[in-house]
């Protein structure tokens, strides 16, 4: 059953309760209402004639006008009024009841000898139904008379019988334009959702780049829509980052495989002698490095993504560790006459995996040696900032243009003058720095300027000190 459906049936199913309910309590409450004020009416009128007819002393012999002298409201028209004597029998009758023949309820006789005064309604064959009230007149301890007063009840049922038509009609009637203009609103409230399907419908079929059009309210939709748009940018940065990855691991692997098929190639033309069959296996086997080395690095990412690579989380020196990879680099150095020097090193705790965090100094200083220029420097820095420690490499090579700056993490990206400046480059380098940094909750940043060097800049948190 369609949403719209089900939510104009859920909205008139509760307003028809509501309504059906409102209607029933109102009846009920105008019929109580009513005629509990006819019964008031009647205690008052009764207890007025109570009053006038112990003023007379009455005897048997009370004629009705002497009462309506002192009593006038027993001669209204929708009132009637009648005297019994202890038996039962009708001694004084108001005009107005025309001869009608009401006779005395064994329930109000047998009240009155209780000295209790009783109301009840009556209905005779094809009349309308009377409200009776009988009391008791008790002289010296005896029950002399029955004073009964009583009324037509035909005002309150035709009253009541109006509201009734009133209900019937008027419910019905506002349930279905409710329901109309249920139908209406849920129709405008669920066509962002059709928007929404609409365009989760070209996106299935391969069209990343739709957006759905954001409503100006900051409603529940609205915030729909902006999710919506949020998740399907970060699938298209995604599924642009897999092509790109796939294309770049692709061309990485290419390269040497494309070596390893010449040299074999050329080798297989023509008998040669072992020296020069030797030359070629040296070269293969320089090549499979190179390729173990990529799908080492793709594998450790790989498992990264999935969250399977161990970490420790103990206390760790950066300043030693700084002096550590400045003696080591100090070799690499050598080899393209660049000189790796330690600047200023403050003692320095943090939390985390001393292998990973060599692997992370370690790959930016080789980065620095290997992309600065013969006869360059790369200078190791560590400081303390608040509870942040900044450990720094910087170097004065060949700089990364401004353009490049926000890519170089990404894997296996490597800009063209890095690439002419260092041809064996994996381009994942810098993707397991980044990595390695926000494991430890730190981040990585680079300043660069072309032709002047580059700063990389690793910030961790200190480990909290003991007290």
């Amino acid at each position: 059953m369609p949403l719209r459906v089900r939510l104009t049936l859920w909205y008139g199913t509760a307003l028809a309760v509501i309504l059906v309910t409102f209607a029933v309590v109102l009846y009920a409450e105008m019929d109580h209402g009513l005629k509990g004020q006819v019964d008031r009416s009647l205690e008052e009128a009764a207890a007025t004639a109570v009053r006038s007819l112990e003023l007379h002393r009455f005897g048997p012999f009370l004629q009705f006008e002497d009462l309506a002298d002192q009593f006038p409201e027993l001669a209204l028209l929708e009132n009637f009024f009648q005297i019994f004597s202890p038996t039962g029998k009708i001694t004084i009758q108001s005009p107005n009841l025309k001869s009608r023949d009401i006779p005395l309820s064994r329930t109000a006789l047998e009240q009155a000898f209780k000295g209790q005064t009783t109301l009840e309604s009556v209905r005779f064959h094809g009349e309308s139904p009377l409200r009776l009230i009988s009391v008791p007149i008790i002289y010296e301890g005896t029950l002399i008379n029955i004073l009964q007063v009583g009324t037509a009840l035909h005002p309150v049922e035709e009253t009541l019988h109006r509201l009734l038509i009133i209900l019937l009609v008027t419910v019905p009637v506002a349930l279905m334009a409710a329901l109309a203009g249920g139908w209406f609103l849920a129709g405008r409230a669920l066509r962002p959702v059709e928007s929404i399907t609409l365009a989760a419908q070209r996106i299935a079929a391969g069209d990343l780049t739709q957006r759905l059009r954001v409503p100006r309210s900051s409603d529940e939709v609205g915030q729909l829509a902006v999710t919506f748009n949020e998740m399907i940018a970060r699938l298209e940065a995604s599924f642009r980052q897999v092509r790109q990855f796939t294309t770049d691991a692709s061309h990485e692997l290419r390269t040497p495989l494309t070596v390893l098929k010449g040299e074999t190639e050329l080798a297989l033309r023509r008998p040669r002698s072992a020296e020069d069959y030797t030359l070629v296996l040296e070269s293969s086997l320089e090549e499979i490095d190179w390729m173990t080395r990529i799908v080492d690095k793709l594998l450790f990412l790989s498992r990264a993504d999935l969250g399977e690579v161990k970490m420790e989380s103990i206390p760790v020196r950066l300043d030693t560790l700084a002096e550590d990879i400045q003696r080591q680099a100090t070799l690499l150095g050598q080899e393209q006459d660049v000189q790796v020097t330690l600047g200023t090193v403050t003692p320095a705790t943090v939390l985390g995996d001393e292998l990973r965090l060599r692997e992370l100094l370690l790959n930016l200083v080789d980065n620095a040696i290997k992309y600065s220029r013969p006869g360059g420097k790369v200078e190791i820095s560590l400081v303390s900032e608040g509870n942040t420690a900044r450990l720094s490499v910087q170097d004065h090579g060949i700089g990364i243009p401004p353009e490049v700056q926000a890519r170089i993490f990404d894997r296996f990206y490597r800009a063209d003058d890095a690439r002419v400046h260092a041809k064996k480059g994996t381009g994942l380098g810098l993707s397991i720095c980044k990595w390695i940094a926000e494991a430890h909750h730190g981040r990585i940043e680079v300043q660069s300027a072309v032709g002047e060097g580059s700063q990389f800049t690793v910030s961790l948190p200190l480990a909290p000190t003991s007290a």
